[in-house]
């Protein structure tokens, strides 16, 4: 065995030596009539990670479009962007996805996800059910329609992206769903009237209807008891939750280790994938704790600093290490790569207003291409054309002389595999 790592631990707890993330290898080479490969030199070069690495998507779709007011700055976020991620998320918020009620901005975000597709970046749509940005002429319609066109609009949207995007949220923040007051909205009043556990099923069973190979989350950025209870009653009532999202914004402070492996224990019990699905952390001055919704902090202007950048680099690592480190978290996304057009001015993007790189983004792009990616090798055949290595889970790709085949690595532990090299 060629051994690039530590030696795995075995357990559901955190692991520093990341036994959940890798797999012990054993490829035999064959030529196309059967015969091994003896004795051969073979180059093994990991080209995808299992896990997923995800940031938005929002900022590219006027480069991907041709509609950019900044072609050179746009190019460079690109390539920044695909400089480290292969998970994407686009925005389908209903009021800014269809604002006027039968003309849907479809062909815009068709060809935002055909580029990411084309370039082996998984998709994801965010949200399919929210009562925020959501469609203002939903106010003109009475609850029973509210609900009809919902449904239609999960049904739509599911069914015409199939194939490019496959991962939803189907409902986005519903702890609060039902008793939202700062603005008036249509969801909020179907919730109220429907109740909680049934617009969950209503998302649920919509987007399942549109595409059965879909899978779905239930998102949320209440970490409190109230989220576990949605859960339970959704669980209980038959809805199945194919992957609970739980988001950190972390406007005012990191959360650091000891949290989220706090939060971490309490929502693994429900034995469901984990994605940390918007994750912000800030290269300035922290929002005051004061406040309860971070909604209500507007400042002028909030810049980042050489102080705020380093601290921001470290509680990165930091955060990425632990979600890494437990076994439930199979996908981390980032909540935007600028500071520019970031969610509420705030400097939380791993990229300054110019575009340049804060050290933030060489740390997390670091631990994605080279810390948690299989060292490139050259390794040698035995005399049945066998080979052995250690590798992180994902796509590899086998070069020998001129030709090369591609092997999958998609459990942990041992894995015994035939490669044809044609």
């Amino acid at each position: 065995m060629t051994s690039l790592f530590t030696p795995p631990a075995p357990g559901r707890t955190p692991d520093p030596n990341l036994a959940h993330r890798r797999a012990q290898v054993t490829v035999t080479l064959t030529r196309d009539d059967g015969a091994p490969l003896a004795g051969r030199d073979v180059t093994a070069r990991q080209t995808s990670q299992s896990f997923g690495f995800g940031c938005i998507g929002f900022e590219l779709l006027d480069h991907i479009t041709g509609e950019s007011q900044d072609p050179d700055y746009d190019a460079g976020l690109a390539e920044h962007w695909l400089g480290v991620f292969n998970r994407a998320t686009l925005p389908f918020y209903w009021g800014m996805f269809e604002p006027e009620r039968g003309r849907p901005r479809t062909e815009r975000l068709l060809a935002g996800a055909r580029w990411f597709v084309e370039r082996g970046i998984e998709v994801k749509g965010h949200p399919l059910v929210w009562h925020t940005v959501t469609a203002p002429w939903l106010l003109d319609l009475e609850v029973d329609e509210i609900e009809r066109v919902q449904r239609d609009r999960i049904r739509r949207d599911v069914s015409e992206f199939a194939g490019l995007i496959d991962t939803w949220d189907a409902i986005n923040e519903v702890v609060i769903m039902p008793v939202f007051t700062a603005e008036d909205n249509g969801i909020t009043r179907l919730a109220h009237e429907r109740g909680r556990i049934e617009m969950m099923r209503l998302a649920f069973d919509e987007a399942r209807a549109a595409n059965p190979d879909a899978t779905l989350l239930l998102n949320d950025f209440d970490m409190s008891t109230a989220y576990e209870c949605l859960i339970e009653g959704a669980l209980e009532a038959g809805i199945r939750i194919d992957r609970l999202g739980l988001q950190s914004h972390m406007h005012q402070g990191a959360w650091g280790e000891d949290r989220t492996l706090e939060v971490l224990d309490r929502f693994s019990r429900f034995g469901i994938p984990i994605h940390f699905t918007e994750n912000t952390i800030l290269s300035g001055d922290l929002m005051p704790s004061h406040i309860r919704d971070l909604n209500d902090w507007q400042v002028d202007h909030w810049p980042t600093s050489e102080e705020g950048e380093a601290r921001q680099a470290e509680e990165l690592e930091q955060h990425y290490r632990t979600l890494y480190s437990h076994p439930s978290v199979e996908s981390i996304t980032y909540w935007g790569l600028p500071d520019r057009g970031m969610w509420l001015g705030a400097p939380g993007g791993l990229l300054r207003p110019d575009g340049s790189p804060k050290p933030a983004y060489h740390r997390l792009k670091r631990l994605v291409t080279e810390d948690w990616r299989t060292p490139e090798a050259t390794l040698r055949t035995d005399d049945d054309g066998r080979l052995q290595f250690e590798g992180f889970l994902g796509r590899h790709e086998l070069t020998v002389g001129g030709a090369t085949a591609l092997l999958d690595v998609d459990a942990p532990g041992e894995v015994t595999a035939e490669v044809v090299v044609g």
